[in-house]
């Protein structure tokens, strides 16, 4: 039973090191991540890497990383870090992008609180983004979450966005980097 798992991660240090090799070498491919690396990483060419489901020949569901069209201005090469993901309150198994999160009071607080705001600059930066697209600046959500979390809420529910994905070609605001909190 020892030799199993000596295996397992023999096995899974391996698949690590050759990931960090080939993204040394070749840059992060976003069609390349597996499962538990894609969401929030950032493509060698600047793109924001997806996971998307589907459903195979078999009613199963199939989970793929692929690049989307959205463009980061200045990260590349980017698979966001575990702590990040924890402290941030972002889930690693999430699919697509949505700013559906900003409107629970517990991740806003998550996302707002100064262990991810300050250290964690790709999540930071993703959701200035999404936070624009409803409307909102994350910095003063931040703020209000601070002051007075329902006031938080009732800012972004009253932003005038209508809640849906952007349309067709429409590319999201660049947003500034994140200001101190």
């Amino acid at each position: 039973m020892a030799s199993s798992a000596a295996f397992k991660m023999v096995f899974a240090l391996q698949a690590f090191f050759s990931l960090i090799l080939r993204s040394a070498l070749a840059g992060v491919i976003c069609e390349e991540l597996p499962q538990e690396l894609c969401a929030f990483a950032v493509s060698s060419s600047s793109n924001r890497c997806l996971l998307e489901s589907s459903q195979d020949s078999g009613g199963n569901t199939v989970y793929q990383c692929r690049a989307s069209e959205i463009v980061v201005e200045r990260l590349r090469d980017w698979i966001e870090t575990e702590q990040c993901v924890r402290v941030c309150g972002v889930d690693r198994n999430a699919v697509g992008i949505s700013s559906d999160a900003l409107l629970e009071p517990h991740f806003t607080q998550q996302l707002c609180s100064a262990a991810c705001y300050q250290n964690c600059p790709n999540i930071i930066d993703l959701h200035l983004d999404l936070a624009a697209a409803e409307g909102v600046f994350l910095p003063d959500l931040c703020e209000a979450q601070r002051v007075n979390p329902h006031r938080a809420m009732v800012e972004i529910l009253s932003s005038g966005a209508a809640p849906g994905p952007v349309s067709g070609g429409a590319a999201l605001p660049v947003a500034s980097p994140p200001l101190p909190v």
